[in-house]
């Protein structure tokens, strides 16, 4: 069949809204529609060229929708199943994923490799293949993806919402519960506050940290941090914030700083904000030409600090997808709140435009 989705062909280049042929599914494999995709900041990389990809490329890894086929030896899910899509589909069974840690799944293929699992492609235009960023390429009105790369959801709860399940709220949350394992009563540091940031102030919150300061250049979005559950804002062209986390600690540094923009700027800047024995976590992608960040080695043994990246905040899809909703469910964790603009799917460009002008916290293209 034809669907219409948004492709890259060269970095620089704004993203095409094209009619593309799309297979059918084969063995593991099922057919979505799309219902929503959220606006994440990791596709642009592909489109600015900071992250290496294959290309053409179809973009969009945050979605949600319904299963409209099923290939063979498909018996998770089946024809009608709402289901949230995940950026990782995690095999079940290598070292990585037995030990808890699907996120960092052996047998997933890379987010920039292109095909499917199998290695072939699902979707075509004028004799080429077209990939699928993160196995999933959620803006389009259907995709073929891997049994493994979708969660069931009870069909009572609204796509439009559960999409941010898909990679901002396991992404920001887990970093705080999953992999910092933030304890009660820490104070904790939060630079950039979008998408993910915004979950981890959530996350910060969950974990009962006692101090949360959210720092951003737009104080639009310090607005919603203080919503979320900020104790103290920050805009960082007006304050310094390494000098605001002394003083809010008594001069000790925050026992976390989680780094949502990945600079090195600012990861040197999340670096310096902590105490002795406290941890910077980077949540976001750096493009591929940086290096380096700016840490001193010395200070890093001598005040006993750590510094750990983490990937879709160390989740576990099958498991985190439905916590997590029914936190939502049950007025624990805000989704609604984060979707400040939605979109059609030829909006697109222009939803990438509002998010670097950091207009929006969230935005959602609506099928």
């Amino acid at each position: 069949m034809k669907t219409r989705t948004a492709v890259v062909y060269a970095p620089g280049e704004p993203m095409r809204i094209e009619e593309v042929e799309l297979d059918p599914p084969r063995e593991h494999e099922v057919q979505v529609r799309m219902v929503a995709a959220g606006i994440c900041h990791s596709d642009y990389h592909v489109v600015s060229g900071e992250l290496r990809t294959y290309l053409p490329m179809a973009l969009g890894h945050e979605g949600s929708g319904v299963i409209e086929a099923v290939g063979p030896g498909v018996t998770a899910c089946k024809v009608g199943d709402h289901v949230v899509l995940s950026f990782i589909p995690p095999c079940g069974s290598c070292p990585a994923c037995t030990a808890g840690h699907a996120n960092a799944c052996e047998k997933a293929a890379t987010a920039t490799s292109g095909p499917l699992l199998d290695g072939t492609f699902r979707m075509h235009r004028d004799n080429a293949d077209i990939g699928q960023f993160c196995q999933v390429g959620s803006f389009s009105e259907r995709i073929v993806a891997s049994d493994l790369s979708v969660v069931p959801i009870p069909d009572s709860y609204p796509p439009n919402r559960a999409v941010l399940l898909g990679c901002g709220a396991p992404t920001g949350v887990g970093a705080v519960l999953r992999r910092a394992k933030v304890a009660p009563g820490s104070t904790v540091m939060v630079v950039g506050c979008g998408g993910i940031g915004s979950n981890i102030i959530q996350g910060a919150v969950l974990a009962g940290a006692r101090i949360i300061l959210a720092v951003d250049i737009h104080d639009f979005k310090l607005e919603y941090a203080r919503m979320l559950g900020a104790t103290r804002t920050l805009n960082s062209t007006r304050e310094d914030p390494v000098e605001v986390a002394r003083e809010l600690t008594g001069g000790r540094g925050m026992d976390y700083a989680f780094e949502a923009i990945s600079s090195p700027a600012t990861i040197g800047q999340a670096y310096r904000a902590i105490g002795k024995n406290g941890t910077v976590v980077v949540v976001g992608l750096t493009p591929f030409t940086e290096k380096s960040i700016p840490i001193s080695p010395l200070d890093l043994v001598l005040s006993q600090k750590t510094i750990m990246g983490t990937l879709y905040g160390d989740s576990q899809p099958r498991d985190d997808i439905p916590n997590l909703l029914k936190m939502y469910g049950a007025g624990k964790l805000k989704l609604d709140e984060l979707v400040t603009r939605t979109y059609t799917l030829d909006q697109v460009n222009e939803a990438y435009a509002d998010l670097l002008a950091g207009r929006i916290i969230r935005g959602v293209i609506e099928f």
